[in-house]
């Protein structure tokens, strides 16, 4: 297999979880522009990490193979999404679930 399907295959893997990780520090009181926001640019970090990991930092010279990771993981995040996370009400129960509580909300 060629080390852009490799990449691109793991990025997509990485993709698939990346809603879950991403709820982590998103906050349901958030505007759906600012969600929208924190999910492309954690795609795009996650992205590049799993370029560097996978085929060492030196990969990231290869434009097209970071490209092509990059949008894997930015399709595979959002397409989760959308298509399992969101509906299933699991990420938006961990969004809640980690979202800290006001003082008067406490207890």
């Amino acid at each position: 297999m060629s080390a852009t399907l490799e990449s691109l295959v793991t990025g997509v893997q990485v993709g698939t979880v990346l809603p879950l990780l991403t709820a982590v520090v998103q906050r349901p009181a958030w505007s759906t522009r600012w969600k929208k926001v924190v999910a492309v640019v954690v795609a795009v970090v996650a992205g590049v990490g799993t370029v560097a990991v996978h085929g060492g930092l030196a990969q990231l010279q290869h434009g097209h193979l970071t490209v092509a990771t990059l949008l894997g993981v930015l399709a595979a995040s959002q397409t989760t999404y959308d298509l399992v996370w969101k509906p299933s009400q699991v990420a938006p129960m961990i969004e809640a679930l980690t979202t800290p509580k006001a003082p008067q909300q406490a207890g």
